[in-house]
């Protein structure tokens, strides 16, 4: 995860022999009126529209050029603001198998999974609370079957494709079993622990990317030799405000604050930790 997304325009040419003032009887012809003194409607070129208005040509110094760039940010979905308050991208749906381990809480799992649906993704989610999901399974889509909800161990072959990514979030408790779903080409796979289990080692290890919010000072700890977690990161881990996620990989560490949109919150209430 990183810091950091004109149509031709078609004029009537000239004609050889053609003088000056023939472009005041090109459009003429374009408007179908005919040309002067024949009486006879001329029919536009296939292919070239109306003749646009002609303007003096813009120029800008080169000292001002920076002025007309545009920023563009990374390709994904907004997760929240970093530290500085850009907003934190989160490309999920790729070409290459991606595995997220996310150790927090049900309310940031449930915002990821609604912010991906609205990327255009669709999104399994593979639970043992069933109840929890419903009412956000429902909402999302806008009536559209976007989120659908399995049991666990239950969860189909997704098909999916670049025109139609999948996002599976598991949400499975503490050990989740080895999912009959797996990570593949467009098909990403989040898996949720709500603390440090005894197969998080080994889901942390194969991990692309690593979410961690709140955890008890010993799990710190643990987090921190697993992900090479520099002392001052991991000892903060203990002290995040509900929110507030630590996302890493192997080269990148960033913490970021989710913040529900006012439908996100209306759906789920305010961020928290604790579910």
């Amino acid at each position: 995860m990183s810091h950091s997304a004109s149509s031709p325009s078609f004029g009537t040419p000239a004609r050889s022999g053609d003088s000056a003032g023939s472009g005041r009887s090109g459009r003429s012809a374009s408007r179908g009126t005919g040309s002067r003194g024949t009486g006879r409607a001329t029919k536009p070129r296939f292919g070239f529209g109306l003749v646009g208005p002609r303007r003096d040509r813009h120029a800008v110094p080169l000292d001002q050029l920076e002025a007309l760039a545009l920023p563009v940010g990374d390709d994904g979905m907004v997760i929240g603001v970093d530290a500085e308050s850009w907003p934190a991208v989160l490309g999920i749906n790729r070409p290459v198998p991606y595995d997220i381990t996310l150790i927090g809480g049900l309310w940031t799992a449930q915002v990821l999974a609604l912010r991906a649906a609205a990327t255009g993704a669709r999104v399994a989610v593979e639970t043992g609370r069933a109840q929890a999901w419903t009412a956000l399974a429902q909402a999302a889509g806008g009536g559209q079957p976007c989120i659908s909800l399995h049991d666990v161990g239950r969860v189909p072959p997704q098909g999916a494709s670049a025109g139609s990514p999948v996002v599976v979030v598991r949400d499975c408790g503490m050990r989740p079993p080895r999912g009959r779903v797996v990570s593949a080409p467009w098909q990403s796979v989040v898996t949720l622990l709500p603390y440090l289990s005894p197969v998080a080692p080994r889901l942390l290890e194969k991990s692309s990317l690593v979410g961690v919010q709140r955890v008890s000072p010993d799990e710190a700890a643990q987090i921190g030799r697993i992900m090479s977690l520099p002392r001052h990161e991991y000892e903060a881990l203990s002290t995040l405000a509900d929110g507030v996620t630590l996302w890493c990989t192997p080269s990148d560490r960033q913490f970021v604050m989710t913040q529900g949109t006012d439908a996100e919150t209306g759906l789920l209430g305010g961020a928290r930790r604790m579910d």
